[in-house]
């Protein structure tokens, strides 16, 4: 059974978890959520926001929402290179806070898929679409 498979990933057909690869530990232990596929083009996935990643202000840490992009970024890059990748950086921007009860809402999309980087950008949204962080990274494939 792969990761991406249950409830809550019900709309992702075989080809969709195909390209994106088999979903990392830290991708369920967030309970990340796909929620839409558009082949080599963006990945948009769901994350609850849970007691257990606030950080002393009552919000979402910011390291939490990064792991959030980089939890979307690695299945897209997977999906683009068809093979295994690993990230260069993220570049990470805060907008507002997202609170617990709340769902993040990442969108990443390719802008440049070369040989051997990808370059994305995403942004995370709450369930009111207000923008909570942008963020942009690179990606590079394991050649075998």
């Amino acid at each position: 059974m792969n990761a991406y498979d249950g409830a809550d990933n019900a709309n992702i057909d075989e080809k969709t978890m195909s390209d994106i690869g088999a979903a990392p530990a830290c991708f369920t232990t967030m309970q990340g959520r796909v929620i839409e596929y558009v082949p080599d083009k963006s990945l948009t996935v769901s994350f609850p926001v849970l007691e257990s990643y606030l950080n002393p202000a009552g919000s979402m840490q910011g390291g939490y929402i990064t792991a959030a992009f980089d939890n979307v970024f690695g299945p897209l890059s997977h999906a683009v290179m068809k093979s295994l990748t690993t990230t260069l950086y993220i570049h990470t921007s805060y907008h507002r806070a997202i609170f617990a009860g709340d769902e993040l809402i990442v969108k990443a999309s390719v802008t440049k898929a070369g040989k051997t980087v990808t370059h994305m950008y995403a942004e995370a949204h709450n369930r009111e679409n207000k923008l909570i962080a942008s963020a942009n990274t690179d990606y590079i494939h394991f050649k075998k």
